[in-house]
């Protein structure tokens, strides 16, 4: 997956894979820009040139504004949806933005951007390389959108593809709090890992991490988490040392932990920890629970800290609790809402479920919940989840250059919005989470069937079930 999701993002809720299922390169096409070159008459060009050559542009004759992206959004639902990303999807131009040209833009604006870059290479301290600089200037255009949008250097692009789709990664440092510094303080940090590239070092003071501010109210997993998200995916540190300026610092989560489903039988009760959405997490939950190889009288799915993953992914798990069911609206600028529903067999359809969040789960883990809830099969227990519900796409500008941009939103199957809102819990846990899993347990108990289901694998290789006896 190309991702940026999510956490909560993926994510985009947001890895590029190297699977057949994801190839960027074949499902986005690249956005070309025709050459303009502006030649200096020496090292200490004027740019203000250029803006006047841009003020006079002929509209029927401007590049930018005739090029458009040919890829469209596919009608065939296999055209994937990921938490952190669309396979495809509609950026043509709509027509009253495609007419206007680059001269219609203030010329003011043009002249006060080009002043700036004018400034920045004739005054600052640093001689400062103008590729750098323009890089920067894109990737500043990109992050006042959102915090999910970015500009992907060679680098960062580099590091998005080499990650296996919904793994989960972090930047490589660790904090705990120190009443007598009243801060966060970096215990840990892993060698030649982002934030040790980055130059952070233990006993760096850790202010703030993305749009969230640490103080004494932050709880070591609060932390940990906020660090932690879909590999490939940035965040933004605030640190200092002692008595220096605070500086923020861009960190790619690159440190990455593959996921791994863990599943348990708890007085007949398949506890499923899911930590992230995988092309081939449906598999392994089916094959988890033929591995149990006793009756099961009820499924809890433990989704704390989840930070989504792919989309798809949770409409294929999804599908194992319901048939015929729609999951998720996801909705364009530019096109009507799209909707993906269950497929296949419903597997597991006989069993009552039950769904454990806080308010890490995010992004594809609050579209399986928020779709469970909706058609009343499943109890979601826990806490206000996250309330992450935009889709990001990586749009590959060349061979080593990309875009991160958010190109749509999902709702619950009902057109409830997720984004900034989360999923709320039918019963709320506070407290410890220590206890939640048994608090969850005993909730669920009180539903469990009282003659269990085995699963068995069938001849032809696929999952089946059989009624068994509870004292079986």
């Amino acid at each position: 997956m190309l991702s940026i999701l999510g956490v909560g993002g993926l994510s985009l809720a947001q890895a590029a894979t190297q699977d057949s299922n994801y190839d960027s390169a074949a499902s986005m096409s690249l956005i070309s820009l025709d050459d303009e070159t502006v030649e200096a008459e020496d090292s200490n060009d004027n740019l203000s040139e250029v803006a006047n050559m841009l003020e006079v542009a002929d509209d029927t004759d401007d590049a930018i504004d005739s090029v458009r992206d040919e890829s469209a959004l596919d009608d065939e639902l296999n055209n994937e949806l990921d938490n952190d990303e669309v396979k495809a999807f509609d950026t043509e131009i709509p027509v009253e933005s495609a007419q206007v040209p680059l001269n219609a833009i203030s010329p003011e604006t043009l002249k006060t951007f080009v002043a700036v870059v004018d400034l920045v290479r004739r005054e600052y301290v640093d001689a400062v390389n103008d590729e750098v600089l323009f890089n920067n200037a894109m990737s500043g255009m990109l992050t006042k959108l959102d915090s999910h949008a970015e500009f992907l250097d060679a680098e960062a692009y580099e590091n998005l593809r080499a990650f296996t789709e919904g793994d989960v990664g972090d930047v490589g440092i660790k904090a705990t709090y120190q009443p007598n510094d009243g801060y966060w303080v970096i215990t840990e940090v892993i060698d030649d890992s982002p934030a040790d590239q980055k130059g952070i070092e233990v006993g760096d003071y850790l202010h703030r991490v993305g749009e969230f501010r640490l103080d004494d109210n932050r709880q070591a997993n609060d932390v940990e988490q906020l660090l932690s998200g879909i590999a490939g995916t940035q965040v933004d540190v605030v640190t200092s040392k002692a008595g220096r300026r605070k500086h923020t610092t861009t960190l790619q989560r690159n440190n990455s932990h593959p996921q791994k489903i863990e599943i348990q039988l708890v007085d007949g009760i398949a506890v499923v920890k899911l930590p992230a959405f995988q092309n081939d997490s449906r598999e392994k939950v089916l094959d988890g629970l033929i591995g149990l190889d006793t009756p099961i009288s009820g499924i809890l799915l433990d989704m704390r800290d989840n930070p989504g993953g792919l989309l798809t992914s949770a409409v294929s798990i999804a599908s194992l609790f319901m048939s015929d069911t729609d999951v998720v609206q996801v909705k364009a600028r530019q096109s009507e809402p799209r909707i993906l529903s269950t497929t296949g067999e419903a597997i597991l359809k006989p069993l009552p479920v039950a769904v454990l969040q806080n308010r890490y789960s995010a992004s594809a883990a609050e579209v399986l919940a928020s779709s469970l809830q909706a058609e009343n099969r499943a109890t979601i227990i826990g806490e206000v989840s996250y309330g992450k519900g935009s889709v990001q796409s990586v749009i590959p500008l060349n061979d080593e250059q990309a875009v991160k941009l958010t190109v749509a939103n999902y709702m619950t199957a009902l057109g409830k919005e997720i984004d900034e809102i989360g999923v709320e819990p039918d019963v709320t846990l506070t407290g410890s989470e220590n206890t939640w899993r048994q608090q969850a347990l005993d909730l669920l108990s009180e539903q469990a069937l009282d003659t269990g289901v085995r699963f068995v694998r069938n001849p032809s290789g696929s999952a089946g079930t059989r009624q068994s006896g509870a004292d079986n």
